[in-house]
């Protein structure tokens, strides 16, 4: 099985490549911003990657026709709700423009690819009290992001219809772990915490506001889901993925803190706030459990530990 993985370069999508590899008779092959794995990921150099031009579609229709691939895993596109409020066109072009530039180029290339497209469990409307969300919870994004996501979504699902395309639509909530960009809450602590221990900063540590429960689950269980999904997901089925359970952001944060080598103090950033949180996220997972077997791996702690000693190492 050859499978495109746009976005390789990205979080995500370096543990997507490395599972793929992992996976005897799959073949991955990678499209990124540049022509050259990140330090980061420099162990999958031998994995085939082309630097494309989002704004040129001719140049993803040559590099698909190129791999020729059995399927394509899309994770390219606009990471950050928070910042997409400062940004709400690059939120657009990233998760619209690119998603519908895909579609035409796997038009014009002629070929028919699985694609798995990756959205966003923000596109739902915040629950009431701690109440699951399944897929057929109402739609309400509450940022540029996700709204963004959502109209990708429903671009992937009409061109999978009109190109005659298996397209599945995975929905996946917070997901952690090591080599996330410190933009995010819990990859920033580690990080902080990481220069703490190394004399880099003073033992004060800054957050947003911790009272909000999040689904987290660790990048390796996602990328695990993708995979079944390419594997056994439905064509034309929306998939949420998450653990089920919510904690606490102070409460993950204490988690964090146990395996610090410092004693660390704490400080609120006005700017880290975001009106209007909703206070209770979690997914409802049992469809994708059927129909592919899913279950998580890595426990929070697990996840927490390991994020932690990535962070210490390229700190």
């Amino acid at each position: 099985m050859r499978v495109l993985v746009t976005g390789a370069t990205g979080f995500v999508g370096g543990w997507m490549v490395e599972r793929l590899l992992a996976q005897p008779g799959w073949q991955p092959f990678a499209l990124g911003r540049s022509g050259r794995w990140p330090d980061g990921l420099s162990h999958l150099a031998a994995v085939p990657l082309a630097v494309i031009d989002w704004d040129r579609p001719e140049t993803v229709c040559r590099q698909i026709q190129s791999f020729n691939p059995d399927a394509i895993v899309h994770l390219a596109g606009y990471a950050s709700a928070g910042k997409s409020f400062r940004e709400p066109e690059a939120a657009w072009w990233g998760n619209f423009t690119v998603t519908r530039n895909l579609f035409q180029a796997i038009d014009v290339s002629g070929q028919k690819p699985r694609v798995l497209h990756v959205g966003t469990g923000l596109v739902y409307s915040p629950p009431d009290g701690d109440s699951l969300l399944d897929e057929w919870a109402s739609l309400g994004p509450a940022s540029p992001y996700a709204a963004s996501k959502l109209a990708g979504d429903f671009l992937a699902r009409r061109e999978g219809e009109r190109l005659g395309l298996d397209v599945i639509l995975a929905r996946p909530l917070n997901h952690i772990g090591p080599r996330q960009d410190p933009q995010f809450a819990l990859a920033s602590f580690a990080r902080q915490i990481a220069r703490m221990e190394n004399g880099l900063q003073p033992p004060m540590l800054e957050t947003g506001n911790l009272t909000p429960a999040r689904d987290l689950s660790d990048v390796r269980d996602i990328v695990e889901a993708y995979w079944l999904l390419l594997r056994d997901g439905r064509p034309g089925t929306v998939y949420n993925l998450g653990s089920g359970h919510a904690i606490r952001m102070g409460d993950a944060l204490d988690h964090l803190l146990q395996h610090a080598r410092v004693k660390v103090n704490l400080t609120t950033r006005g700017d880290l706030l975001r009106p209007g949180e909703p206070e209770v996220f979690r997914a409802d997972t049992e469809r994708l459990r059927a129909h592919t077997g899913w279950k998580p791996r890595f426990t929070l702690d697990e996840t927490l530990a390991d994020l932690l000693a990535w962070c210490r190492r390229s700190a």
